[in-house]
């Protein structure tokens, strides 16, 4: 089980009440497919992406970052049993998807880069440090089925 201090538990609630979904998850799963080009091979049916513009413009790279957005809003409202609340979708993704677990770091660093962005020098390194922690934790419980 993970320990988590107060303020880790605070900033990563307040981070995830006050972010906008909409904006912050398709732009975090656009930069990982353009600067990752090889995580779109999961993403075949979403039509074009073959530049950034088709990327950043696709209607379904968008929706399922809401949707990604949203699957991480469930390891905040749970962070004392994240890798129960995480179970289905480990078995989702290593075992219907074959989803390589290393794309979920590549996506948390990028969704790292836009909420620096967004947020901008309210981003301290201490708000990060409780950002970089809760993702990683998500991370391990999401690759838990790999092992």
């Amino acid at each position: 089980m993970v320990e988590w201090t107060e303020f880790e538990r605070t900033t990563i609630t307040s981070i995830f009440a006050q972010i906008d979904y909409d904006n912050v998850g398709p732009k975090a799963l656009s930069r990982t497919l353009v600067v990752y080009p090889w995580t779109q091979r999961y993403f075949g049916n979403f039509g074009n992406l073959y530049n950034a513009a088709a990327i950043e413009g696709n209607k379904m790279v968008a929706a399922h970052g809401v949707v990604v957005i949203h699957g991480l809003e469930r390891g905040w409202k749970n962070m004392d049993n994240i890798r129960e609340t995480y179970s289905e979708l480990s078995h989702l993704h290593s075992e219907k998807l074959h989803v390589d677990p290393d794309n979920f770091k590549l996506f948390a660093d990028c969704l790292i880069i836009v909420l620096a962005a967004e947020m901008g020098s309210a981003f301290t390194a201490e708000i990060q440090g409780a950002c970089q922690k809760f993702l990683n934790v998500v991370m391990s419980a999401l690759g838990r089925q790999y092992h």
